[in-house]
């Protein structure tokens, strides 16, 4: 059994100021004024476009990561409707086998310490866990069928693809007090990298406290 933090990063080649070209010169079409496009301009229009709610316009880019992440988390990602998933599946992937290690991999709960009596009254849980479905895999059962007795902390990878838009409901929605921790640790790990990438869209949302 191994235990690991959640992580993420940017599938493909990632662009930004072609991002913000393409969506300067796709917005200016509302307004005609397509002859005020210059160099630099465009960071400036998008502000402006975002502060306004004109948020149409951003959904012209879009952006795909790769999140590492417990499958209860992931249950709460897939529940955004306007974007694309691929997801390490449990039917197919058999943790018994040499690629996964010949182990279960589950992510760490954030919310208790690892000298905490509820740290380790869970970290027995998974281990049972890992030893029911290794049994159910040495009695024949298909990984489909032994994927059963498999926790919500079981470590998964899900690529996920929105538009420009909708991260920024992910990220302002994943990020509130209201947002489950866990999920709230996934945002507090990728809203900083993209205001990095894009401060004219996300360089106004809020780090989770």
């Amino acid at each position: 059994m191994q235990i690991v933090e959640p992580s993420f990063c940017f599938i493909g080649d990632v662009n930004p100021q072609a991002m913000l070209r393409n969506m300067e010169e796709a917005g200016r079409v509302c307004y005609k004024s397509e002859d005020m496009i210059k160099e630099g301009s465009a960071g400036t229009f998008l502000q402006r476009i975002v502060r306004s709610g004109h948020e149409s316009v951003i959904e012209h880019e879009k952006l795909t990561v790769k999140i590492t992440c417990d499958r209860g988390v992931s249950h709460e990602i897939v529940r955004h409707r306007l974007a694309s998933y691929s997801q390490e599946s449990t039917r197919y992937c058999n943790y018994t086998k040499d690629k996964f290690g010949n182990e279960l991999t589950l992510i760490r709960p954030s919310f208790w310490a690892e000298d905490s009596a509820a740290y380790e009254i869970w970290k027995a849980q998974m281990a049972s866990a890992e030893q029911a479905y290794f049994a159910l895999i040495d009695a024949g059962a298909k990984p489909e069928e032994a994927r059963t007795v498999l926790p919500n902390s079981l470590k998964t990878e899900i690529v996920v693809t929105m538009d420009l838009r909708e991260w920024r409901h992910f990220l302002k929605l994943r990020g509130s007090a209201a947002a489950h921790p866990q999920i709230r640790e996934i945002v507090a790990l990728m809203l900083p990298e993209f205001q990095k990438l894009l401060p004219e869209i996300f360089g106004d949302i809020q780090q989770p406290a």
